[in-house]
């Protein structure tokens, strides 16, 4: 589901056509704007990829929306085609702005990461091979880096919080649903109580009037016309438990709905004593401190403990009629068990027809007993009886019991957190991630600067036997594999068309080196040079 929350629209969704053009020239105009500076005749070569560079950019800018990272390839094979070192004022602009679309646009980060190591490794030729130097290959590093990296990370980051800001406003939505349908959900829980009130009070009480009813119509004390109309009071309180029954049915619509309540003025004494005035033969025994434990038991666990006591009462009535019915109440100081316990009906003695609400009186306990914290367990007894009993919690506040143990986050929370814990990601990478390759390049620059002089020492047997108009390519042959970065301080400029190179006499000496400078594939001249000294003739 994030996957498809994450997915980044086109940058130019919902605008039309003429200014999604308008735009795109805007931005190559900026970017053309600093090869001008190219146009200022002092190097030819320069001056050309200038040239080249401007429809190259038009051609970068109007594919950038659909191929960005081949729009990003422009400015570097530019940069790198007009210096070695990437870094040049003519494609900053259009290397970082490329490179922070490209990360906004991109969805996956594993093609710029080929991309970016591949510009690397390119670049690793043109400095050692080319012009042997690794100091070019260095800056091409961190231009690569801080120009082009750095800014693609700001792009991802800038698409990924775009992607937060949006699923939040699409969980908002979501929640106004969710919200409606949490009213709905209320309303019909209300209906469940109601539902479980009916069925825990009145249910019980049409049972005991039916069983008054039913225990009256067979006394032979009473005239036949007295017991037809005790039979009529009997199929009358069973119509009206089965009108119950259906309205029950219409208003149950969640089992695990809220406890029902249990009047204030209520009590277990007062549940059994009305048992026994319709004919059964309850007993109520306490032991243990059972009287302290109901002074501080929950009253949600109150409620439980007389919802226990009236359900089997109401289960003995019904199905065990004239059996003597046990009900105890146990406690420890931390927890009381009730227990119901109806004996096997008589010998010849069939259960007392009551239609009535049925099938749901035990569920419906079981999770009232459970949302107090407790355990109900019910069923028969060895004896042939019948058993309801509770266990619940007396002192503080007791955990609910909940089938799928701890409670687990929503899916809109779930979300909400994964594109949270990315943005965070993405951040963190963006500051430690160009951090982390600045810190081991210094390193790595640090142990060139320490071994290179000793590997840009020209022998003075070589120098020696180098002379003037010497092929290139002999004249390569016989010098070391790098050249030294910079030439001493105060070494003039080279002649125009003449390219120079520079050789420590001894390692580690800066003030003084060897010049070698080619022209049309020859060496032109040679000679020493000394920091602020004009070169002597060799």
């Amino acid at each position: 589901m994030f996957a498809r929350l994450t997915r980044f629209a086109p940058p130019a969704a919902g605008r039309p056509r003429w200014a999604v053009r308008l735009l795109d020239g805007c931005l190559w105009l900026a970017l053309a704007v600093p090869l001008t500076a190219a146009f200022d005749g002092v190097s030819a070569m320069r001056t050309w990829t200038a040239a080249l560079g401007v429809p190259l950019l038009a051609v970068a800018v109007a594919v950038s929306r659909k191929w960005p990272l081949v729009a990003l390839a422009v400015p570097v094979a530019l940069g790198l085609a007009t210096s070695r070192d990437l870094f040049t004022f003519e494609y900053t602009a259009a290397l970082a702005v490329l490179a922070y679309l490209a990360g906004v646009r991109l969805e996956r980060a594993r093609a710029p990461l080929w991309f970016f190591a591949g510009v690397a490794v390119v670049s690793l030729p043109l400095s050692a091979v080319v012009v042997r130097n690794m100091w070019p290959w260095f800056t091409a590093v961190l231009t690569l880096l801080f120009n082009i990296v750095l800014p693609w990370l700001l792009g991802r980051y800038r698409r990924q919080y775009a992607a937060l800001v949006r699923s939040g406003w699409q969980l908002a939505e979501r929640l106004e649903h969710e919200q409606q349908a949490v009213a709905d959900r209320t309303r019909l829980r209300e209906r469940a109580r109601i539902a479980g009130d009916m069925h825990d009070s009145l249910g019980h009480e049409l049972a005991l009037l039916t069983l008054r009813a039913g225990a009256l119509e067979v006394d032979p004390r009473l005239a036949p016309d007295q017991r037809a109309a005790v039979g009529e009071l009997r199929a009358a309180a069973g119509t009206a438990a089965e009108h119950l029954r259906d309205v029950i049915g219409v208003l149950r619509t969640d089992d695990r709905a809220e406890p029902s309540r249990v009047p204030a003025d209520d009590s277990v004494e007062a549940l059994v004593a009305r048992a026994r005035s319709a004919g059964l033969a309850v007993s109520l025994r306490r032991d243990g401190a059972v009287e302290a434990g109901e002074g501080t038991m929950p009253v949600m666990g109150g409620r439980a403990v007389y919802r226990v006591v009236q359900e089997g009462l109401t289960n003995a009535a019904k199905h065990a009629p004239g059996a003597p019915v046990d009900v105890r109440l146990t406690g420890d100081g931390r927890r009381l068990e009730v227990t119901v316990t109806n004996a096997a009906p008589p010998p010849g003695t069939a259960p007392v027809p009551v239609p009535g609400p049925g099938g749901s009186g035990l569920v419906g306990l079981d999770e009232r007993v459970r949302l107090a914290g407790g355990e109900l367990r019910a069923g028969p007894t060895p004896e042939g009886g019948f058993e309801v009993a509770a266990r619940l919690p007396t002192t503080g506040r007791a955990p609910v019991r909940g089938p799928g143990g701890q409670a687990s986050w929503s899916r809109s929370q779930r979300e909400l957190a994964a594109a949270r814990q990315q943005v965070r990601r993405r951040l963190v990478q963006t500051v430690t991630v160009p951090a982390a390759l600045f810190t081991g390049l210094l390193l790595l620059m640090g142990i060139f600067a320490l071994i290179s002089p000793s590997w840009s020492v020209l022998d003075r047997g070589a120098y020696e036997r180098i002379r003037t108009g010497d092929a290139r390519e002999a004249v390569e042959a016989r010098l070391p594999f790098f050249s030294m970065d910079v030439p001493p301080d105060g070494t003039p400029e080279p002649p125009p068309g003449h390219t120079c190179r520079y050789y420590h006499i001894r390692p580690y000496a800066d003030d003084v080196a060897y010049q070698l400078c080619f022209a049309d594939g020859r060496l032109a001249s040679k000679g020493v040079v000394h920091r602020r000294d004009r070169p002597s003739p060799g």
